[in-house]
């Protein structure tokens, strides 16, 4: 497939006019042909008008219909074959292994919410029924179901360009809700957006899918993005980037006349507590563990490990010594785009230039767009005095906050912002005092994990990713995961409406088969 620089909106592909973005290849910093025009307000206009036009008879498509849907877009990204992997690895600088498995894990993703549709659970089917002998009221019949918000604004992610993208988990979970999806590509990787966008198109017109229920736009400015939280048509909006591009855009969307949700992942440094018996049997293996997981990547992930936080103690300065030297014989690696390398090199020169923080470690130089792994340490009273040692860093960088004593240690745990993970390493001897803390972990994280480190987010029913603000906008949410389809759905209750005019999903019959509530029990279908 010849990659055309062009927009999708509906059924239609043409150039936008509003100036122009090219790919740039991330080891070099090359220019990549062909240069891709940028939407007008009116290419907005057109996208949102066709995602509303669409939405009535796309949420009323039958759940297996809009599974298959899923399904073939699934097989539509598979059969790009190399010319995906080969277009990514040059826009990313991501290795060839790391976008296979992202391409996997991306049509997973479409895969597991077509199951999600068949199994019909997330509709949250609710019957009461009349109970017209009741005293001293009769009560009325009442029913239940989730419906989709409407047409979604998804923005493409940077370091995740196939599932955090165009056809990843937030139009995947937003489709599969029954919401038609206007997408905004990141400049970043515009070809492997073209890519995929085309095979979700694909996928549309060969199941007969509405028109607008995908467009795929490009921005050459900020004002096609901010254009598409502002309007009016749009219900929600699906992000992954900086805490300044997030906020930016939850401000919007509570500026309208009607506001609407903004979930937006945004910024987390996912503290590792290392606990003091853990350190003793295992410091080496954790420190090599830790090396492997914070420069995976080149620590381009939202769930890397940018706060080590532990008691001092020869466990602890163990631990330092073989990271360092761990870290030492890391290559640097290329990193995404040559801004996000500049924003790393300049977070890095600082916590190396800060009077109370020492630099314990940092990797091999690898030359321009290459990011050099770092590691620092602080002691905690510095740490706690300083809001500004905090802030992510986007890439291999790590923090070692020293700690006099358990209590110090809970205090630091209690001035962290919301986070996307915490981590604990533990040892059985110290489970008492993990039990101590891991209250106030909940109230920081969205995910808990032992013995491990947070990159490497499992797409299944029970993952959270998601966390208190600033980890994300709403901490109720998760972007990965079956329950991701609950952002863009809200409940409707239907009262004393004949079985005739009620949704399938209520019928008295139950036609779709659905387990149900009935009188606040779960009930089996035909029982």
């Amino acid at each position: 497939m010849t990659i055309q620089g062009e927009l999708i909106i509906g059924h239609t592909l043409a150039k936008g006019t509003a100036g122009e973005i090219f790919g740039v290849e991330a080891a070099s910093g090359q220019r990549i042909e062909p240069a891709f025009g940028g939407a007008t307000k009116d290419d907005l206009e057109k996208a949102c008008r066709l995602a509303d036009e669409a939405f009535d008879t796309y949420r009323e498509t039958s759940l297996e219909d809009r599974a298959r849907f899923l399904e073939a877009i699934a097989d539509e990204i598979l059969a790009l074959g190399d010319e995906l992997v080969e277009r990514c690895c040059q826009e990313s600088g991501l290795p060839r292994p790391r976008v296979e498995g992202e391409r996997g894990r991306t049509m997973g993703q479409l895969r597991m919410f077509a199951g999600v549709l068949r199994d019909g659970g997330f509709l949250d089917a609710r019957v009461d029924p009349a109970m017209p002998e009741r005293q001293p009221l009769p009560r009325p019949d009442l029913r239940l179901r989730n419906v989709p918000l409407g047409p979604v604004a998804v923005f493409g992610a940077s370091n995740f360009p196939l599932a955090f993208s165009v056809a990843g988990g937030d139009t995947a979970s937003a489709l599969a809700a029954g919401c038609p999806v206007v997408v905004k590509a990141h400049s970043a990787h515009p070809g492997t957006s073209e890519l995929v966008g085309r095979a979700v198109l694909a996928a549309a017109q060969r199941c007969n899918m509405p028109e607008g229920v995908f467009s795929l736009l490009f921005d050459a400015s900020r004002q096609i993005g901010q254009g598409l939280v502002a309007d009016h048509r749009i219900k929600a909006v699906g992000f992954t980037g900086s805490r300044s591009g997030g906020t930016a855009l939850m401000q919007i969307a509570a500026a309208r006349p009607e506001p609407i949700p903004v979930y937006a992942e945004m910024s987390s440094i996912n503290p590792v507590i290392l606990f003091p018996g853990a350190l003793a049997a295992r410091a080496e293996a954790i420190a090599k563990g830790f090396v492997a997981s914070l420069t995976l990547g080149a620590g381009q992930f939202c769930t890397n490990p940018g706060l080590i936080l532990a008691v001092e103690g020869e466990g602890l300065k163990t631990f330092e010594a073989a990271a360092a030297k761990a870290l030492a014989e890391t290559s640097a690696a290329v990193m995404l785009t040559p801004g996000i390398c500049k924003s790393y090199a300049g977070g890095v020169a600082k916590l190396a230039g800060h009077a109370k923080v020492e630099t314990l470690g940092r990797g091999q130089e690898g030359g321009e767009l290459r990011g050099q792994s770092a590691l620092f340490a602080v002691s905690a009273e510095d740490f706690l005095s300083d809001a500004h040692l905090q802030e992510e860093v986007f890439g291999s960088s790590s923090l070692v906050v020293r700690c006099r004593d358990e209590a110090e240690l809970a205090k630091v745990i209690q001035g962290l912002e919301g986070q996307l993970t915490a981590a604990i390493h533990i040892a059985d001897s110290d489970h008492a005092a993990a039990r101590k803390l891991l209250p106030l972990l909940e109230k920081r994280a969205g995910r808990i994990l032992v013995n491990g480190f947070g990159t490497g987010v499992e797409v299944s029913h029970a993952m959270v990713h998601g966390g208190p603000y600033p980890s994300t906008a709403d901490g109720r949410s998760t972007s990965v995961g079956s329950k991701a389809i609950e952002r863009f759905l809200r409940p409707v209750s239907y009262q004393d409406l004949p079985d005739a005019l009620l949704p399938d999903a209520l019928k008295d019959a139950n036609p779709l088969k659905l387990w149900r509530r009935q009188d606040g029990k779960l009930v089996a279908p035909n029982s």
